[in-house]
């Protein structure tokens, strides 16, 4: 019994990871139509991390980034 229950699971775990990996095609497809499109992809990809972080997380990576830039005499 505990060996069929393992290799349920393990199935279970392959089928996501199919999944994973053709979604990660997706992905990559969807930046190269957007780089065929003319768009930056890397600031898309900074966009989409951004768009992740709750607005508080945001300001304050903003803000870091503003402070090394300022220290940097990048301003």
């Amino acid at each position: 019994m505990a060996a069929g229950q393992l290799r349920s699971f393990i199935e279970r775990i392959e089928r996501v990871q199919e999944d994973i990996d053709a979604l990660s095609d997706d992905r990559k497809e969807i930046y190269a139509e957007l780089k065929a499109t003319g768009f930056d992809t890397k600031a898309v990809r900074t966009i989409v991390k951004l768009r992740k972080m709750d607005q508080a997380e945001r300001q304050e990576a903003e803000a870091l980034i503003d402070l090394y830039k300022n220290a940097l005499g990048m301003d």
